[in-house]
């Protein structure tokens, strides 16, 4: 893709989804391997499957990661935001299609989980909130550089078969200019063949009289005879 393009498209899709695309986090319990967590929700719309990558990878930025089925741990995750101290983050990711509900529990130490109201929830709310935006922005850009490429590729189809007639055009004048050269040929070999009828006329009546001629002198010889 064209370089200027790009960034010109980027630049418009953030525009777009930062003030089209705010995304509404609340407050919720999950049960998780028997246990009922609090933490917060977001729903998001789009690839589920790429969202569920994204959030995986925005996970790994705070410590490492365990995974199994859709939930994923990370034990002494390193988030200031929320606490000075390493926290237990526990995330499940439910997806479809055309979506994706992530769930997230913030451990702050035995069991005390970041609630509405507590000094480390809005920090936890614009975690969600900063990923949201960013997992949109990333879908945006993805979506639009695919029909950008498509296009793209269209229209390299389109030049490629542009070229291709030119040359059949090219082709077809030399072509055309071979048969009427054939054609001028043609038309002087049968004017020269009109004179040589013409000329073997006239030799073919030489030859008449000289035979005729001949004939008479044979009958002429043969009257002599004694």
């Amino acid at each position: 893709m064209n370089a200027t393009l790009r960034m010109a498209l980027i630049a418009s899709l953030f525009a777009l989804v930062t003030t089209a695309r705010a995304q509404t986090v609340y407050a919720g319990e999950n049960t998780v391997d028997q246990k009922k967590l609090s933490g917060l929700y977001l729903t998001l719309q789009g690839d589920g499957r790429q969202i569920e990558q994204d959030w995986e990878n925005q996970l790994k930025t705070y410590g490492r990661v365990s995974s199994s089925r859709g939930t994923y741990r990370v034990s002494s995750a390193d988030i200031r935001d929320i606490s000075p101290e390493p926290i237990n983050l526990t995330s499940t990711v439910k997806t479809s299609r055309t979506s994706a509900t992530i769930f997230a529990a913030f451990d702050l130490g035995s069991g005390n989980f970041v609630k509405t109201g507590d000094s480390g929830y809005s920090a936890a709310e614009q975690i969600l909130k900063d990923f949201a935006s960013k997992t949109s922005f990333n879908q945006e850009v993805r979506t639009a550089e695919t029909g950008f490429d498509e296009a793209q590729k269209n229209h390299q189809k389109a030049v490629r078969n542009g070229e291709r007639l030119q040359r059949e055009i090219e082709a077809n004048a030399k072509e055309k200019e071979r048969l009427l050269k054939r054609l001028d040929d043609n038309a002087k070999e049968l004017e020269q063949l009109q004179k040589d009828i013409e000329t073997n006329k006239t030799e073919q009546e030489a030859a008449m009289t000289a035979l005729d001629n001949r004939k008479k002198n044979v009958e002429a010889v043969k009257a002599k005879r004694p």
